[in-house]
């Protein structure tokens, strides 16, 4: 059947519109539930208080709404905009645009939940009847910086929906639709990592009313941190809209592809493990307030360690948006340049997130004995170090898919094996780095509470973790025999 321009970017818009909505919608919703959840908890331990708990989940599920309506908002767009040039490159803009706005709002919508959720409970904590006025504010700032990755997406939807692409190509088709999964897929997990300090501010304001004013700078400072990924995507996603790639071979179409997902993909665990210390050192806060230095430090270096596997992510993207690859044949280095940016962009995504967890306990541990702040922190930096082993398994294979020559194919079959490297070792590095961020952040929890013992449960953290690693192993030893045998 014979396609022409308009009609290929009108079945387009009307793709990005279902894809805009139907992503857009799991986060508010999952939010909006977790509020709930909470109220109903705080109303049956003091029913007394049910008209301010439901006042104060209807406020809060009301903001957790607000992403899946810019989705709705881009959604609409998408479907009554008229295109006044259709092309192939508007008809990934609209495909990108919907896709873009919907993974976007997905993280802000369930990240604003905790906030909300928390100040419902908080409300039967508070012993002061005033704490609830402030913890309404911090409630309602906690949820507008979660909204920042949808905002981030929802500029991003616009510009493709409304920019003039110039020359219609396929390279350039290619960089707007990876542009588009890059910021979606990016806001993920800030927008969820960011919810997690406001959430835990609520209730350490029950304890300490007082503190409002350095509980909130600790809060935004922790959800300033998680967005620091999803700004990381934004920035590739820009580039791969605004820089000319000039007449290049289709197979660099297929490389611009691989760079936004593996940006994408490589946000997702760093921004929702780097909130997993802004929201214990919140909370600490609550429980310590003399350690605010501390916690304020352990807070930062741990949420700094937890961007690595995005920096890695970022430096694969660059590779793939800039190196020069020479003149090599289509196939197999579509699948070799697509199956590097899966590799280490999945691969970051257990090693961010499990890095995060480790940094959070840390913050507990710290919470709960000050005094252990030198060997917690030690603890918590020897973690985190080998949660990010898979990550850099995955950057590894990485580069030989990108740099190790492979021979121009006329099968189908060598390309798919170039492929299946980067997905099994993406794939294969995720639980592994979970794994690794358990271990650590129960070891690091346990030396806070029995420092002299730490030496032995260090080493109990590090067997624990060598064991978690073998199945990255196993991925990596299959991506290498695909790589080098089949």
């Amino acid at each position: 059947m014979d396609m022409d321009a308009q009609t290929l970017t009108q079945i387009a818009a009307f793709i990005g519109g279902g894809l805009a909505i139907g992503f857009g919608a799991i986060g508010a919703a999952l939010g909006q539930g977790y509020t709930a959840a909470q109220a109903d908890m705080a109303i049956s331990e003091n029913p007394e208080q049910s008209s301010d708990i439901t006042r104060t989940m209807l406020v809060g599920q009301a903001v957790a709404e607000s992403a899946a309506i810019f989705a709705l908002v881009v959604a609409v767009l998408l479907l009554f905009t008229t295109v006044q040039e259709p092309s192939i490159v508007t008809a990934a803009a609209m495909v990108a645009a919907g896709a873009c706005m919907g993974l976007g709002a997905l993280g802000s919508g369930l990240g604003s939940g905790f906030p909300s959720g928390n100040a419902c409970t908080g409300i039967v904590k508070a012993r002061d009847p005033e704490v609830l006025n402030r913890m309404t504010t911090v409630m309602l700032i906690g949820q507008a910086v979660c909204q920042t990755p949808a905002i981030l997406a929802m500029v991003i939807s616009l510009m493709m929906i409304f920019m003039n692409f110039g020359d219609p190509t396929i390279i350039k088709a290619a960089a707007v639709l990876a542009a588009g999964f890059c910021m979606g897929l990016g806001g993920i997990g800030s927008g969820i990592g960011s919810g997690f300090p406001g959430g835990e501010t609520c209730i350490a304001l029950t304890r300490q009313p007082k503190l409002s004013g350095n509980l909130t700078t600790v809060m935004l400072i922790g959800a300033a941190v998680a967005q620091t990924p999803a700004i990381l995507a934004m920035v590739i996603a820009l580039m791969l809209l605004f820089i000319n790639f000039g007449d290049v071979e289709p197979v660099k179409a297929m490389a611009l592809l691989g760079a936004g997902l593996c940006m994408g993909f490589g946000a997702i665990g760093s921004g929702a493990g780097s909130g997993h210390p802004g929201g214990a050192a919140c909370r600490g806060i609550g429980v310590q307030p003399e350690a605010q230095g501390a916690l304020t430090t352990t807070m930062l270096v741990g949420a700094a360690v937890c961007q690595t596997p995005a920096i890695f992510a970022m430096v694969v993207a660059l590779m793939l948006m800039f190196v020069n690859f020479g003149d090599v044949p289509f196939n197999p280095y579509w699948a070799a340049f697509l199956g590097a940016g899966l590799s280490t962009g999945l691969a970051a995504i257990g090693s961010g997130w499990g890095g995060g967890m480790a940094a959070g306990a840390s913050c507990e541990g710290i919470a709960r004995q000050p005094r252990t702040v030198g060997i917690v922190t030690t603890t918590m930096l020897v973690g985190q170090a080998v949660a990010q082993t898979p990550s850099i398994f995955g950057l590894l294979v990485s580069f030989i898919l990108l740099f190790k020559g492979h021979p121009e194919a006329v099968a189908l079959a060598p390309a798919i094996a170039l492929l299946a490297a980067g997905l099994c070792m993406g794939f294969g590095g995720i639980g592994p780095g979970f794994g690794n961020g358990i271990a650590a952040s129960s070891a690091v929890g346990w030396v806070a509470r029995n420092e002299e013992n730490a030496g032995l449960l260090m080493r109990m953290m590090l067997v624990a973790q060598a064991v978690s690693q073998s199945t990255a192993i196993y991925s990596m030893v299959i991506a290498l025999v695909l790589l080098f045998v089949i």
